[in-house]
């Protein structure tokens, strides 16, 4: 890693520590959800990473066991993360001139990260698209390794989750 990410990623790091608790938290119980509702461990670890989407993530399940409908999981998947839209506006000035790293700014962004870079004033030093990214990377890898640490714990444990699905959409 070079010097610049190395020290952005000091800087993100505490700053991210809090959410590092809710998610490893709250991906745990994802991926004994999805498990629960007999899918393989690996399902919490590639949804997580490639959906990253924490209440969409709990509908998918769902879907998943759905007959397939587009239009349904398009507006299911709009409504639900239709807020990015908004505070997903108010990053455009700040994600200016960060290069090619706005791609994965635009992905990575969930309310957390959001709250984070929006409000951060970035050290001095300190190049702010790596910054972002590092925020956004660190709480992505928190929220991944809960799902995939669930998932393998909740295919191993045999739990009782009645009720579980309705808890942590809610959450």
């Amino acid at each position: 890693m070079n010097n610049k990410y190395t020290k952005a990623l000091k800087a993100a790091f505490p700053l991210t520590l809090p959410i590092c608790a809710a998610f490893l938290f709250l991906g745990i119980s994802y991926g004994f959800y999805i498990c629960s509702k007999g899918f393989s461990p690996w399902y919490p670890f590639f949804t997580s990473a490639l959906v990253f989407a924490g209440s969409m993530e709990f509908v998918l399940v769902t879907m998943l066991l759905s007959p397939f409908n587009p239009l349904y999981c398009f507006f299911m998947a709009l409504m639900i993360n239709s807020r990015h839209l908004f505070y997903g506006l108010s990053m455009l000035e700040k994600y200016k001139n960060t290069g090619l790293k706005k791609f994965y700014l635009i992905f990575g962004m969930c309310d957390e990260s959001f709250a984070i870079n929006c409000n951060t004033v970035i050290p001095e030093g300190i190049d702010k698209g790596c910054f972002m990214v590092c925020v956004n990377l660190l709480n992505q890898i928190y929220w991944v390794a809960g799902a995939t640490i669930g998932g393998l714990l909740g295919n191993s444990l045999q739990i009782n989750t009645k009720g579980l699905d309705f808890a942590l959409v809610a959450l």
